[in-house]
């Protein structure tokens, strides 16, 4: 496969883009577009697989998504990838609330990265995993913003 020239990261999350900027270098020429894309419900991988598919269709090119997730131990793994919705309704405070009868206040973070050459490709995933504990929320709350 020939490395792109160009290559849209799809976020509209500054902080992101600078991330991955510092970490390609200057073997790729990165842009970034920020796309509202429908999301399947599904495990982490099926969930990047299919946005970064439907990213490429959009832009019709390579594309580089990411997704992270956040899996409590106490909850079996939850709230997974649909953190973002489970901290759009309940904030930092009702997440940590959710662990508070628990034992163990355990998890695991996953980030996931899906590339795509382009419409039709099969995306290609490298995903990340960092075991932790759950705190309560301190510093700012504004990166994936």
């Amino acid at each position: 496969m020939a490395t792109p020239r160009k290559l849209v990261f799809i976020t509209g999350n500054k902080n992101k883009l600078a991330e991955v900027k510092a970490i390609l270098g200057t073997s790729v020429g990165i842009e970034s577009q920020a796309l509202d894309l429908p999301e399947i419900q599904g495990t982490i991988e099926d969930i990047a697989r299919e946005k970064c598919r439907r990213a490429a269709e959009v832009v019709g090119g390579p594309v580089l998504t990411e997704d992270t997730a956040l899996e409590f131990h106490a909850l079996k793994g939850l709230p997974g990838p649909y953190i973002k919705s489970f901290l759009d309704a309940l904030s930092h405070e009702g997440l940590n609330k959710l662990l508070d009868s628990f034992d163990t206040r355990a998890a695991e973070a996953v980030c996931t990265f899906a590339f795509s050459s382009g419409p039709g490709s099969d995306p290609i995933l490298f995903q990340g995993r960092t075991e932790g504990t759950i705190v309560r929320p301190r510093g700012p709350a504004n990166f994936g913003m």
